[in-house]
């Protein structure tokens, strides 16, 4: 396996200071400042289980100038990221620069291909050396979504190559079914039923690394143009949609953030009542039998965040 754990996912926000103080007030994360090379400022960095986030500006040359908020890129933990990367590229995954960067607080990492890492921009990292946060209001990073155009070659990359485990595959449908009614003075109500159509749907496949895992999401039905609705609770239509428009946006690459907490209407209530918007305000089902509820970006400095409540199998 290249990479124990998922040291740090870097984040862009349209405000640094103030997402740095929503996560640490409404989701209750821990704070550290890490030095960024090249410069005498920090970035904050929030604890979260295992792993962190990492804020950025856009436009910042730690995320190479990337200039729309989202998820810029992944860092896997590493002891040794000259030798990592030399495993990396024996099994096939090519490594974008002969030598290492220096990363968050003088640590030094590798950027992996992101052709060969189907647009996840992944970095082999040191580790941060954070103090492992203690579960509250968010337990941990549940997952990474990904907008994927091919499960199979994410699989490939991720797990096959990178040596991180498959945790489990499936497929997310929404169907439509017509009843139609023949009512005659006569003879009573007939009821008719046609076959389920499938409206909107989508492949899924979990891939491990540390204490969260990878959602990779490929469209199941591309024919169907559905839209999110982005005040009203979401659906597998809707989230279909969603990764189609990403994708023709911005290509195949990391979409969302999901963070596991225990109790998901009570922590879509206490955020609601601290004024975020929330697309979803009770949980819904998704997938591995848990429940989800998204958080519109515009509550979260262009971030989208959905919290996750499941038991793990």
């Amino acid at each position: 396996m290249i990479g124990e754990r998922l040291a740090y996912v870097a984040l862009v926000v349209s405000d640094v200071e103030g997402a740095a103080a929503l996560f640490q007030r409404d989701f209750g994360l821990r704070r550290t400042d890490c030095a960024v090379v090249g410069s005498a400022r920090r970035a904050p960095v929030l604890g979260v289980g295992g792993s962190a986030l990492a804020l950025f500006a856009p436009g910042d040359p730690f995320v190479g100038g990337h200039a729309k908020p989202g998820i810029h890129h992944l860092a896997l933990g590493v002891r040794d990221p000259e030798a990592a990367a030399h495993r990396a590229a024996a099994a096939g995954i090519a490594v974008a620069e002969a030598d290492p960067r220096e990363g968050l607080n003088g640590t030094r990492r590798f950027l992996l291909s992101p052709e060969a890492t189907v647009g996840v921009r992944t970095y082999l990292s040191e580790p941060l050396a954070l103090e492992v946060s203690r579960p509250g209001f968010v337990e941990r990073i549940d997952h990474l979504g990904v907008a994927s155009t091919d499960n199979a070659a994410a699989v490939r990359a991720f797990s096959t190559r990178l040596g991180l485990a498959l945790e489990s595959t499936q497929t997310d449908v929404e169907t439509r079914m017509a009843v139609e009614s023949f009512t005659s003075d006569k003879y009573g109500v007939a009821y008719h039923s046609r076959s389920p159509e499938v409206v909107g749907g989508l492949r899924v496949a979990f891939v491990t690394v540390g204490d969260a895992e990878l959602e990779f999401l490929e469209e199941f039905d591309p024919r169907i143009g559905a839209r999110a609705g982005g005040s009203v609770p979401g659906t597998t239509r809707q989230d279909q949609g969603a990764i189609a428009r990403f994708i023709a946006k911005r290509g195949a690459g990391l979409h969302h953030l999901a963070l596991k907490v225990p109790d998901i209407n009570g922590a879509l209530a206490a955020l609601g009542r601290a004024g975020h918007a929330l697309i979803d305000p009770v949980g819904r089902p998704g997938s591995r039998r848990a429940l989800i509820g998204f958080i519109h970006p515009r509550s979260l400095y262009g971030l989208l965040v959905h919290l996750v409540q499941r038991e793990v199998a």
